[in-house]
């Protein structure tokens, strides 16, 4: 039987239904509440919060994203918490801007329009949607799909392209070893035409407009696809502000969207792309930056002596993310202004990645 409880939000006083058979987190994305989340499954500890009253069941979770100690000191994760009775949360990190753009979680039907190799393990496709999705620059939306073999796979990936262009959503995924999806696409176990439920949109790394500074863009692998998005959108919006655009790869093999990158760089002088590669010691003929991305972050901060000021979008591998974190605290960026999103394989979880 079915069961009714209400959600409080403290210190934002929002109040919400949660049913006895969905997470909290869960209820909140179907009412259009918009919370901190990354990988809905407990694993990355973004909706981490304290439970003030009431009660919670907790579903299985990583003692990465909640300790013992935590728990035992009133924390939960909102992905995994189903609700006992009338609940109060304590949320330890929340966003009013994010709160107010919310947009509520819905389900659409599609077909695989394209499926395009931007390079040997990078590829792109496009879905067309059978009703326009709704989005922010920078979400994403999880991805089912059934398998020439019969198998059902779900991923969550970022959307590549801005949210005017609704109906046709465009993605930029990684291929890894193992990757069922990425995988399928390959091998023809995914093709063009194949049907695909969609739902969203999800996500926390949204673009935000009319803000003073910069911007920083950094991102490696398939983290180009919610950075792709949100370069356009800041395009779109016809506001001046200087972009400096890191993207870190491996060789110049794993470089795409060169001549794209280089027309929007002659089009908007403001707008700065550093590719840095990271295996390229034995490559003459790269005259670019080498090393890791953050490392060459660091010191182009440092160089244009931006001093914390501005806006700073990551997306890509956990490695990157952790390394990158420590450069923005030491560079004096406000955590209030810096966005993110982990991609985490498939045998994991993901916020928006290839799982």
């Amino acid at each position: 039987m079915s069961e009714t409880y209400t959600v409080r939000l403290e210190p934002v006083g929002v109040e919400f239904d949660v049913e006895n058979d969905e997470t909290i987190l869960d209820a909140a994305f179907r009412q259009g509440i918009t919370l901190p989340h990354g990988c809905k499954e407990g694993q990355c500890s973004a909706c981490k919060c304290n439970l003030v009253e009431g009660e919670v069941d907790l579903l299985k979770y990583s003692t990465f994203a909640l300790n013992d100690a935590e728990r035992d000191q009133g924390g939960i994760l909102l992905c995994r918490s189903m609700a006992l009775d009338d609940i109060e949360v304590e949320l330890l990190n929340y966003d009013e801007e994010l709160l107010s753009r919310s947009i509520a979680v819905r389900d659409y039907v599609g077909k695989i329009a394209l499926v395009d190799q931007l390079t040997h393990d990078i590829r792109a496709i496009e879905i067309e949607l059978d009703a326009p999705l709704k989005f922010w620059a920078g979400q994403y939306v999880d991805i089912t799909v059934t398998t020439q073999k019969g198998k059902t796979i779900t991923r969550s990936f970022s959307m590549a392209n801005t949210p005017d262009q609704a109906e046709r959503l465009k993605f930029i995924i990684k291929k890894y070893p193992d990757g069922e999806f990425s995988g399928a696409l390959d091998s023809g176990g995914i093709e063009v035409g194949a049907d695909v439920q969609i739902r969203g949109p999800f996500g926390t790394c949204l673009y935000r407009e009319e803000r003073e500074g910069p911007i920083v863009l950094v991102a490696a692998g398939s983290g180009m696809s919610p950075i792709w998005s949100i370069l356009h959108e800041h395009i779109n919006s016809g506001e001046e502000r200087p972009v400096y655009f890191f993207y870190g790869a491996r060789t110049q093999a794993d470089l795409f969207y060169l001549d794209k990158i280089k027309e929007i760089t002659q089009a908007h002088p403001n707008i700065n792309f550093i590719p840095v590669l990271s295996h390229a010691d034995d490559d003459k003929s790269w005259t670019g930056e080498r090393g890791f991305v953050h490392e060459v972050v660091d010191a182009e901060l440092t160089r244009l002596d931006i001093d914390g000021e501005g806006d700073v979008y990551a997306c890509g591998p956990p490695p990157m993310i952790d390394a990158l974190t420590p450069v923005l605290f030491m560079q004096d960026f406000d955590p209030d202004r810096i966005f993110y999103d982990k991609f985490i394989p498939s045998n994991a979880s993901n916020t928006a990645g290839d799982h």
